[in-house]
């Protein structure tokens, strides 16, 4: 088996299993799907790695239900897998952490927006958009924390799987790369 086949299956299997924690109870916000985006990116033939958050988030909302903003939510995961295949091409941990935050920030401003323009729930004018950011703080502390968390921990395993599965089936430190 080739390392790159390797790499691939072990990704696959993580980004798995990091899905069916999204359908397992967590804290509001607490979910893995955007580090399976930064992830897959990174990792994943980019064709993969793009369909792969989608696909999770698919068969992880036909559980969990549908809602209004499910363009956005997902188009979010699909950009960051996209940014992530771009700047994660040679994952360096300062590029993985600043691309992590920068993800999560860049989900909280574009959700929130949209729950802003689509909804009913604040008004239409500056305070209603500042009240909107204002009440979804709480929400962004567990999706920082969640992506940090979630993405580190998805690289780190994937590091050691990896190093586990090329001493498994004798593949030498030059193919790795």
């Amino acid at each position: 088996m080739s390392a790159k086949k390797i790499n691939i299956i072990t990704a696959l299997y993580l980004i798995t299993f990091a899905v069916i924690l999204r359908l397992l109870p967590h804290p509001a916000n607490f979910a893995p799907i955007a580090a399976v985006s930064i992830f897959g990116g990174a990792i994943l033939p980019r064709y993969v790695g793009l369909w792969v958050p989608l696909a999770a988030m698919m068969a992880s909302d036909m559980v969990l239900g549908f809602h209004k903003l499910i363009p956005v939510t997902w188009g979010c995961y699909l950009l960051i897998a996209l940014a992530s295949s771009t700047w994660l091409k040679k994952p360096r941990l300062a590029k993985g952490a600043f691309l992590t935050v920068s993800a999560s920030v860049f989900f909280f401003v574009v959700t929130n927006f949209a729950v802003w323009v689509q909804g009913s729930l604040y008004a239409h004018n500056w305070a209603g958009l500042s009240q909107c950011y204002t009440m979804a703080l709480p929400f962004f502390r567990n999706t920082l924390l969640s992506d940090m968390v979630y993405t580190a921990g998805l690289f780190t395993v994937y590091a050691f799987a990896r190093q586990l599965s090329y001493k498994a089936f004798g593949i030498s430190k030059r193919l790795q790369a």
